[in-house]
């Protein structure tokens, strides 16, 4: 009999896994965000310098990420026990290549944007049942090799529809053990897939809305909670579209949604023109650590952080498959 679950999809923490550090890099149009002060480094352009390739550079953003997090944390790779990241490239070469710098016991992950949360659960999983010590989590996205692989190459100039989101060029990684201070991870909900039938590549924000609603419900019923025992509900990168689709769903159910935000309204300025805002694996990955500094700072006690994912690829894509979508959630609670 598991000791741990709440109902069928909340992992509780007894332990309470802690984020203890973490870093961020960013590129350029997220630097110029309203978040610009929050981001650990911000490059000048989407390449590195020497790099040939934007695919390159966004493996050195994820390597630079999780260096940034070691190095606040007074920590070198080789104290990591387990390392998890993931990212949107074929067979997620950027957490592959990544893993190549750190030595660390490897687990890949894919769960498209939702990718972070996926491995904030496992990461404070194993920690919570005491396999390991020191966990580090990243992922990653960039917007030139999101674009080439799951759209159009940019240099085709093709025409953003209104409905698109721009795929964040950024990346997060954070380290997660038991002794130090920081930000808690009390309890994870683990979502379903859930597909509506929404085929649009270009309006990923409306797919994902019904796998973010199912998971803020159960949590919510699960752990007896109303939308407002949560100074703060953030979803990954539902988009104004969809982020105005969740709120419809929740508010027909009755819950208020006065304090349900999502990260890629928050990373972007409207006058940047990013059409319905943004997304990526490397948009909550990026923002997650804003929120940690604001919790740290006492402005939140608990938050709900909802990663939301698109689980299509481009064959999928081109064969006119419909988009599942999947949706996972972590309670933060500042100690």
């Amino acid at each position: 009999m598991a000791q741990n679950k709440v109902g069928k999809q909340t992992w509780q923490f007894a332990a309470r896994p802690v984020i203890v550090s973490w870093g961020t890099a960013v590129g350029p149009m997220e630097g110029q965000g309203p978040l610009r002060d929050q981001f650990d480094m911000i490059l000048d352009s989407n390449l590195f310098k020497g790099d040939k390739s934007w695919e390159e550079s966004e493996q050195r953003l994820m390597q630079h990420s999780m260096e940034l997090a070691l190095e606040k944390a007074g920590m070198k790779a080789q104290d990591l026990d387990l390392y998890l990241a993931g990212d949107l490239l074929n067979q997620i070469i950027t957490a592959n290549f990544s893993a190549r710098f750190f030595g660390a016991p490897f687990f890949g992950l894919y769960g498209a944007c939702s990718t972070l949360v996926e491995g904030l659960a496992i990461g404070a999983s194993v920690l919570n049942a005491g396999y390991v010590d020191n966990v580090g989590v990243s992922a990653s996205s960039h917007y030139g090799t999101a674009e080439r692989q799951l759209r159009y190459p940019t240099e085709l100039g093709v025409q953003r529809l209104p409905t698109a989101q721009w795929t964040v060029t950024g990346a997060g990684s954070y380290i997660i053990n038991m002794s130090g201070r920081g930000v808690g991870i009390v309890c994870a909900t683990v979502g379903k897939v859930k597909d509506l039938g929404i085929s649009n590549a270009g309006d990923m924000g409306t797919a994902m809305a019904p796998a973010a609603y199912d998971t803020i419900t159960v949590n919510l019923q699960e752990l007896q909670r109303k939308t407002s025992d949560y100074d703060f509900i953030v979803t990954g990168d539902l988009g104004e579209l969809g982020l105005n689709a969740l709120k419809e769903l929740l508010a027909s159910e009755g819950h208020s949604t006065n304090n349900v935000c999502d990260c890629g309204m928050l990373i972007y300025e409207p006058a940047q023109d990013t059409h319905a805002g943004g997304s990526g694996c490397g948009c909550s990955a990026a923002v997650l650590g804003y929120l940690l500094r604001q919790m740290l700072d006492k402005k939140f006690q608990r938050v709900l952080f909802v990663g939301t994912g698109a689980l299509m690829s481009p064959t999928s894509t081109m064969q006119g498959n419909s988009i599942p979508c999947v949706a996972h959630a972590v309670v933060l609670e500042s100690s």
